[in-house]
């Protein structure tokens, strides 16, 4: 039995995009469907559900790249926290 239209829909819409600019962009045209008002009121509730599972995945994935930022960095000052402590006891 095929898959009618609305539930490939609520399918499509309730999985994960791939990236961060995807969940970007999606969020984007929410926002700007929502503002332009030219949803309804029950798929503008929908949306704004899936604007804020967007904002989450967003968030998630913003801090996950600091996390691996601040990791980097550490382990780049390493040597020159190795060398200044070097030079301390001159």
């Amino acid at each position: 039995m095929p898959r009618t239209s609305a539930a490939s829909g609520a399918a499509a819409t309730a999985a994960l995009p791939a990236s961060f600019e995807q969940a970007m962009e999606e969020l984007e045209q929410l926002v700007a469907r929502m503002e332009a008002g030219e949803l309804p009121l029950e798929a503008s509730v929908a949306a704004y559900k899936r604007g804020s599972e967007l904002v989450k995945f967003c968030a998630a994935q913003l801090e996950k790249v600091d996390s691996q930022v601040k990791l980097l960095e550490g382990d780049m000052l390493k040597p020159f926290q190795a060398t200044d402590a070097g030079n301390e006891d001159d």
